[in-house]
């Protein structure tokens, strides 16, 4: 059963409109389902817009920030609980720890590290947990391309991507990690 869900999203809004509407599609979709956030712990971009549609419906946002940028005031400061950790490879643990599924959202490196993280560790079993894109204007399509071209061409298994879903709607990707059944 579902209780968390970590998001990885971008630190700033990027250049569609699309994307924030997209991140509020996202909190409003956790709220309604029950679901508690976790993520990157920022008040900025797409994380705090995401951030602040759950807490604005009522929902539990959990972050995890680095010591170094919550140094720099970029930590929300309204979250039902923030943890500070010292490295980013502490937090991206944490995050794993705490959270039952795992969505992308549009992102820079941070996000595309945070994701492909969370792949690479279900493909060596470290957890079952499924995965998500939200792919906002086709914006995973490219990834996308390259994980199906990296498993035609032999660098890994192609089952590795059984676990990860891609969808254009919040609530279909929600759907397909409830539905997910470990292989």
């Amino acid at each position: 059963m579902m209780r968390r869900v970590c998001v990885f999203c971008g630190s700033n809004l990027g250049d569609r409109t699309e994307y924030a509407e997209a991140a509020r599609a996202m909190g409003r979709a956790l709220v309604d389902r029950d679901l508690e956030l976790v993520y990157g712990g920022g008040r900025i971009g797409l994380m705090g817009v995401l951030a602040d549609t759950v807490l604005d419906n009522g929902g539990r946002a959990t972050g995890g920030i680095p010591k170094a940028l919550e140094a720099r005031e970029v930590a929300h400061g309204g979250l039902s609980e923030l943890r500070v950790v010292s490295t980013m490879h502490e937090r991206k643990a944490m995050m794993e720890q705490l959270s039952d599924a795992f969505i992308a959202m549009p992102g820079g490196l941070g996000t595309f590290e945070e994701i492909l993280e969370i792949l690479t560790w279900a493909q060596l079993g470290i957890h079952p947990k499924p995965s998500g894109l939200l792919n906002v204007a086709g914006y995973f399509d490219p990834l996308m391309e390259v994980l199906h071209q990296a498993a035609d061409r032999g660098f890994m298994p192609p089952q590795s991507l059984d676990n990860l879903y891609l969808g254009t709607e919040p609530l279909e990707l929600l759907d397909a990690c409830e539905n997910h059944s470990a292989g």
